[in-house]
Order: C-alpha cells, then structure tokens, then sequence
C-alpha cells in the first residue's frame, strides 16, 4: 500500500462534483484545486420536494428554487404520508442554518508555532490527515485510531464511511451518536423480534383507541407526529407515564406521574393486573411467541400494594390503566428518550414489548410497541453504519456473513474485520487509558452532547491528533480539532434517509455548498484516493450508486429494499417503508398501500419464528439522592425550536424567538418556598459531574424532590 498519494494526482483522477454528485473532473490549479468551477448539479427552477434533516419524522418539505437552482423558501409536502402539509418550526426554518456566517468554507490546520487553526488547501488537509494517521497507527497500533459519526448524514454517506474506516483504512473503532439515543432499543428489538424492527407505521396513531405514551413528550420532541396522534377520530384514550406533567401528559386521558427510574417495576405489575383480568392473548402467545410462562410466574411477584408504594402511584391509577389497556381493541405503545437513555433501559423497552405481545397488540392497525426514532437518519446508522452490525444488519463474527458482504462489495474477505469494534462509550474510555490517539469526528459535537461533557474536554489532551468534519468550525469539538474539514449540509447533497417508521426518504441538493466545502461523499472518496486505497470504492461513485449497493446488501434480510428502483422511484413514491422486496416491486401500482406495518401475519425475525419474552429483577438506580445531592434531576426537549447541540438551530433568529434565551431549571413550588428560592432569579446547579448558572421557574409540573432542565438551551 501506498504510503502516500500526491494530492493533484487524487484531485485529478476522482470523478467528484462539489455536491457530491460525480458529474465533472477536478482540473488543478496553481493554489486552486478547481473546487469553485466545478458544474453544481442544482436543482431546475421550480418545486422540489425533499425529506427534511432534522428528527425521525422524515417531514416531506417542498423546496423552491429560482432561475440560479438555489432554495429560497421551503412549504411542507400536502400530499407526503408522513407530514400530510404539516411542519415544525425546524421545518420551516431548514434553510437557515445553511447561510450562517461561521459556516466551514476551507480547510484549516492548526499552527504548531502559534496554536491557531489557519487556513490550507484540500491537498494540505489531506496529505496531513494521511501522514498524521498513519504515523499514529505505526507507532501505536492499527487500533490507535477511532471514529466517531452521526445520525444526521445520509445512508449511503454512513455506509461509505463505515466501510472506507474498516474496509480501508485499518480503523476498528467506528459508532455513531446514535448509541448516545437508540442502542437500547436497537437491543431491545433484536432481541425480542430477532430484528431491528419498529414495526408501526405513523397511521397506527390515527387509528388507535388506546395510546400509552413512556417516557415520552412528542408535543413538543416530534410535534408532527403529535398532530397524526391528534387527528384521531376513534376518540381515543391517551396515557402518558412520565414523572413530569410534561406538554403531552397535559393534553393525556391519564397521567401516571411515576417516581423517576421506576418504570419497569410499573411495567411489571402491569402485566401482572393484566393477567388478572384475563386480558391476555391466549391464542396469539402460544402461536406467535417464547417464554410467556416464565414470565407470567416472574410479575406474579409484582402486586399492587408492591408496585403503589415503589411507584409512588396510587393502586387505582394501576387499575385505570389496566382497564384502558384490557378493555380496548387496538392498544399502541410508545416511547422515545425518557426510556432509550434511562436506567436499565433496554429491559424497560422489551417490559412494553412484552405488553404488547402478551395482548396481541401487534401486526394489527393501531397497535405496536413503538420506539419512535431521535435523529432524521438514526435508523440508517442503526443498518448501514457499519458500526457494531456489519453492513445490512449482518454480523462482523459471523463468517458466512463477513464473506457474503465481501462478495457484494467486490472485496477480499479478510479484508472485513472478524469482531465488531468498540462502542462510543468505549472509545472514550480507550482515549482516557491512552489507548486511542487518533479521532474524527464527524457531524456531531461530542464536546458538548456527551454525558459529562467536562470529561471529553480533559480526554482532548491524550489526543494526539484530532480531526473534525463539520458544518461549522465554531461548534465546541472544532474549537479543539487538530484539523478542520468543511463539510456541505442538508438541503446540499443528496441521498437518503431512513425515519422511525422505517420509511425510506430522497432528501435532495437544492443549494450549493459555500466556499471550498464538499460533501461527507466526497470528502470520504478524497481520503480513501489519498491513502491509496481508492480502489477498493471503484463501485461507489457517487451516493445513487451506492444506495444499489446498499439494495444488494439488504437483499433476503428483514429490511429488504430491493424492489426500490433508483431514487425516482423513491421520489415518485413518496417515500417507502421497509420491507419492501424486489416482488413487492413488480407489483406495485398507484393503488398499493402506501403504509406499511410488520409482523402481519404473526411471523416474526428469529429461527423459530417466534418474538421472545425478555426480562429482569429490577435494580435500584446507582446514585440515589442524598443529603448533599438530594434531588432527582430531568432532562428532556425544552422546546420544538432547538435541536441538540443548537449548532444549526441557533443560527434562526425566529427559532431563537421560539426558544428559550437562558438555561431555566423547574423547582417544584414547595421546595421553591422551602429553600427560599427566588422565581426567576439565578441559581447554581451542581451534581457530582459538573455545575451551571439557571434561573428558577416555580412550576407543579414537576414534583417534590425533582428538578428539570431542557437538554437543549440557546445559551
């Protein structure tokens, strides 16, 4: 292998365009690598539709071009299924953040002599990534080196990615900030179903009688979906359990304010009051599932007067739920973070998996057990990033698999690694050991979204060299990086995202990238070019090219693609849900359902057929309150307007009207005139980890002894 590839030669043999499309030959010169003159493949003037970057949802939006192809307004979709003519106000404000002023426009190198990120050619960049990772691997190990990516680029964008670190450059250690949100119900789902695989489609919440919300605000974290939920005509019963009376347990039939952490003990006795009243499937359980006995004698121990007294509910509010589930004929339950990011939360989702098998609320319209997705491309990560699933939802440990997807990518196939690699949270921990020295980090900003943030910040300096792809160079993790990449974003390249009801969506380049910045595409086709192993990527050149790769690698596994077309089809279609097979394909018409849900016929992904009872005794949580740290502290979405790290959000001056200005903290009224606290005045918020400057909001929302701040702030 080459140690090194001059980088006119990579510029002047890659086939790539600005936008990503590989429509046009990079032509050096002098100083100028030819980026600013090559033919953007924009848009015509006119309508585009798109899907749109920011949550699951996977939001339909209309762009409108002019006579240049550039965007300049954006109107949600009246016809997509999924939105239905609705947007957010992210949605509405999309375009935005593509125009801000500390947008990356070129590459930039920290100075050694003066410590400051300065400006360098793409040549510079790359010959310094190569040279600077390579050195580290020869010095430390092939292991010395990590990656860590997002849920917010396209699949076929991941899938690259996952495949050039892997595949080519020798780098084990790849995940996404999705662990950060889905992991557990990834888990969770696999081991139940045998798949990753929400089952639902966004028509169940129009179609339920009976919806139970856990742990989860969708008013204000996925407010079109709470739009479909409130169009409804079965005059449906909702039921949110959450500590807090959040904006959707306001506008639920029954808000179960459960002590924080003790949802599984709920969830237990849940099943046991339903048992009790006879409200199991009987038929279904025996037919469709495995394990149902054990389980049932495993909740016998859950009683009422047990589960009202660890809960801190009444025994009636148990009840109450019990009935609503019982009595009713379609049954859906959902959650979203306050169960992916608790504690013991992957058996806390396969406690409301179990619910819904136990009752045969599953396969049928209205019914599911329902993770609603964080991230727009989350569940792409989830099956193409190449992360701890090989490609395609195979497995990195399985021979059989690693050969069949070497065979699809035309590699050799030792050429894909034999054990998964390391987690995020592992790859920090292999930073602090002095284990890792090398990271990239791409389009997230780990910095600040990291559990104790303030950790990330002491691992920089075990870091020898840091490399960030980003938007921005402003965000806090560039503010670190050894090396800056300018990447293009959404609204400027192509390709697609997967949303949380495994709808396959075309979000499309409507503007051109500013300054010498290039797609994550692109810029992953110049590195692999650069470390001369370019060749390995002959067959992915460009994303639409890739996305049939990445239909061949679904082919036979439950996410079955293969009868999408091209991304016209895609367009057309308006989106489609996975499965949808290459039959499915040639028989589709204008007519052909577009809502699609799982598990129909009662078939689910394991050997056997079968969906699995999982469960687990209960533990009590690590850090209980104590005298010096006496109250439980909540996070949740403060606000439809912001999103994570507010890197794009915060770049809309009408988002900003929308969202808070200053970190708030919600103190129960009676702590509030127990510890003399002033409403709207400033407070100091400490933990163990950390502490911060709020200022008090008096508020019953939440309960004695519990505090919540919003996890996203403009501040």
């Amino acid at each position: 292998m080459r140690t090194s590839t001059t980088t006119s030669a990579v510029l002047k043999n890659l086939m790539i365009a600005r936008d990503g499309a590989m429509t046009a030959e990079l032509v050096q010169r002098p100083g100028d690598f030819g980026l600013g003159r090559i033919p953007a493949r924009l848009a015509p003037a006119g309508t585009v539709r798109t899907i749109c970057g920011f949550c699951s949802t996977g939001c339909s939006l209309l762009a409108h071009v002019d006579h240049r192809g550039q965007a300049i307004n954006l109107t949600p979709d009246p016809y997509h299924p999924v939105n239905q003519g609705m947007a957010c106000p992210k949605g509405w404000e999309a375009l935005t953040p593509l125009a801000a002023h500390d947008r990356a426009l070129t590459p930039r190198l920290r100075d050694p002599h003066t410590d400051k990120l300065v400006p360098v050619e793409w040549s510079r960049a790359l010959a310094e990534l190569v040279a600077r990772f390579r050195g580290l691997q020869q010095r430390h190990g092939a292991n010395s080196l990590a990656v860590l990516s997002t849920g917010q680029i396209v699949t076929e964008e991941m899938a690259l990615l996952g495949a050039l670190t892997k595949f080519g450059l020798g780098i084990t250690h790849l995940d996404s900030n999705t662990r950060q949100c889905m992991a557990t119900s990834h888990v969770a789902y696999k081991q139940s179903f045998g798949f990753d695989a929400p089952p639902f489609s966004y028509a169940d919440f129009e179609e339920s009688d009976t919806l139970v919300f856990v742990g989860a605000n969708p008013c204000i974290a996925h407010p079109i979906m709470w739009q479909r939920v409130m169009r409804n005509t079965r005059r449906p019963d909702i039921v949110v359990i959450d500590p807090r009376a959040t904006e959707t347990a306001m506008a639920a039939t029954l808000h179960l304010p459960l002590r924080p952490k003790s949802d599984l003990i709920l969830l237990y006795g849940l099943a046991r009051a339903l048992i009790e009243r006879g409200a199991v499937k009987a038929d279904f359980v025996a037919a469709h599932t495995t394990g149902f006995e054990a389980f049932s004698a495993f909740v016998s121990e859950f009683s009422p007067a047990r589960v009202a007294a660890e809960t801190g509910l009444a025994t009636g509010q148990i009840d109450q739920l019990a009935d609503l589930i019982a009595r009713k004929e379609r049954v859906s339950f959902w959650w979203t973070m306050g169960v992916n990011q608790s504690h013991e939360s992957t058996r806390t989702a396969q406690a409301i998996i179990n619910l819904a098998l136990m009752t045969g609320n599953i396969g049928r319209p209205g019914t599911g057990a329902n993770s609603i997705t964080g991230q727009c491309n989350a569940m792409g990560s989830r099956l193409f990033g190449n992360a701890t699933s090989l490609l395609g939802g195979y497995d990195f440990e399985d021979s059989s698999h690693r050969g069949h997807v070497a065979s699809i990518l035309q590699l050799e196939p030792d050429r894909i690694p034999a054990q998964k690699g390391w987690a995020y949270d592992e790859i920090l921990d292999g930073i602090e050991r002095g284990e890792i020295k090398g990271l990239w980090v791409i389009a997230t900003n780990t910095a600040h979204s990291w559990i104790n943030s303030g950790r990330f910040r002491d691992l920089r300096s075990k870091l020898e060299f840091l490399i960030v792809q980003d938007l921005y160079d402003t965000t806090e993790t560039a503010l670190m990086a050894d090396l800056i990449l300018p990447a293009a974003g959404w609204g400027e390249k192509e390709g697609v995202f997967i949303n949380s009801e495994r709808r396959l969506g075309l979000t499309r380049k409507v503007n051109r990238a500013p300054g010498q910045a290039l797609s994550d595409f692109a810029i992953f086709k110049l590195v692999a070019e650069a470390w001369g192993c370019g060749g390995l990527f002959t067959q992915w050149k460009d994303p639409e090219s890739t996305f049939q790769l990445l239909k061949e690698l679904s082919r036979g596994q439950p996410c079955d693609f293969t009868g999408v077309r091209d991304y016209a089809h895609l367009e057309a279609s308006r989106g489609v849900q996975w499965p949808f097979t290459e039959s499915d394909g040639a028989v589709e018409t204008e007519m052909s359902p577009r809502e699609r849900r799982l598990f129909t016929d009662g078939r689910f992904f394991t050997a056997d057929g079968r969906a699995r009872f999982f469960f687990e005794p209960p533990r009590p949580m690590p850090e209980a309150p104590d005298e010096t740290y006496p109250f439980v502290l909540m996070t949740g979405r403060g606000s439809s307007a912001q999103w994570h790290t507010g890197s794009r959000t915060n770049k809309s001056a009408v988002l900003r009207k929308l969202a808070p200005t200053s970190l708030y903290i919600e103190v129960n009224p009676d702590d509030v005139a127990r510890l003399h606290l002033d409403p709207g005045g400033q407070v100091l918020v400490r933990s163990r980890r950390g502490e911060v400057q709020a200022f008090v909001v008096a508020t019953s929302t939440v309960q004695v002894g519990q505090v919540f701040m919003p996890c996203t702030s403009t501040v």
